[in-house]
């Protein structure tokens, strides 16, 4: 075939995607599953949502961070689990390549907003605790603007190259995707011909934002340790707790991904679904776990939410 010298290529107009293997047996009660946490993730963020909507005492940078990170990960959300819902229950698993293209590109364009998040949420709360005096000149609304609009700007740029480089590809070995989505790290393993272009952007663009994002975040808090120690007992730990949801959510997002990342490149055959795992919890756990984690770890949202549940049953 001309374009390439592997006579096992050819030109593909959809993938297919995969559910787990060895568990299609259970394909009813994974979907069932993944539809319990499609409903918690959606009346999870759209609660912390509507909380600081209609809050006028939570507009501060934190709140407003936070909605912002409530907003992404319901994007996200939406994003996989309904289409991952078809595989598991109607075993509808082509995609053509166009829409997995596009869905390529808005997981990872919300993943890089949600890391942009995480690092302003970092910087918040540096701001809080060593700087708490100019904690409101410091952190005003046109500076959060900026740093909204920085954010979004980044992602875009950054992510868009993601699935035209892919497009490129004239001929692929196969069209099966062994996730229930589309990454850029598996789809271009599956392509004939010279993939050197999209392996170095792929990790530059990780680089350039998760790695950068990851570096400001252990920035953050090895000044707000250094603050904290040197504060009196007493207040060490209650200073630090308000710490203690946006760590979370941090290893939360941080850990699947890294592990993704490293696994997607140094292939191993010693856990071979491993690379499965890591991708479902980087894209399924944080809109799940992110709101809970804030709604008991905040006091200002389990208040509020307490409120609203003895308005809802009286």
């Amino acid at each position: 075939m001309s374009g390439t010298n592997q006579p096992n290529c050819s030109n593909i107009h959809d993938f297919l995607l995969s559910g787990i293997p060895h568990l299609e047996d259970f394909n009813f009660w994974l979907g069932f599953l993944l539809i319990s946490m499609y409903i918690v993730a959606v009346l999870g963020n759209t609660t912390i949502l509507y909380i600081i909507k209609v809050d006028q005492e939570l507009h501060g940078p934190m709140y407003i961070f936070l909605f912002m990170l409530s907003a992404i990960d319901l994007s996200l959300a939406t994003t996989t689990m309904p289409r991952m819902l078809g595989i598991f229950w109607m075993d509808d698993r082509k995609i053509a390549f166009d829409m997995c293209l596009i869905q390529m590109f808005f997981i990872h364009f919300l993943s890089a907003l949600e890391s942009g998040v995480l690092v302003a949420m970092a910087v918040d709360r540096y701001v809080a605790i060593c700087h708490p005096l100019r904690y409101s000149s410091i952190l005003t609304s046109e500076k959060i603007c900026k740093m909204s609009a920085l954010n979004l700007v980044r992602g875009a740029l950054v992510m868009i190259p993601f699935p035209l480089i892919i497009k490129r590809l004239p001929y692929w070995k196969s069209n099966v995707l062994t996730h229930s989505f589309c990454v850029q790290q598996e789809a271009m393993n599956l392509a004939c011909g010279d993939i050197k272009v999209n392996v170095i952007y792929g990790l530059f663009g990780i680089l350039l934002v998760m790695g950068i994002d990851s570096l400001f975040i252990c920035v953050s808090y090895v000044l707000i340790i250094r603050t904290v120690l040197g504060m009196v007992a007493e207040t060490t730990t209650k200073t630090f707790s308000t710490c203690v949801a946006h760590i979370c959510a941090v290893l939360v997002y941080y850990i699947p991904l890294i592990g993704l990342s490293v696994v997607h490149r140094l292939k191993t055959n010693r856990v071979p679904n491993l690379h499965i795992l890591l991708g479902d919890v980087y894209l399924l756990i944080p809109p799940v776990i992110n709101p809970l984690i804030y709604g008991i770890k905040t006091k200002q949202i389990r208040n509020r939410l307490k409120k609203l549940y003895r308005k809802i049953i009286h």
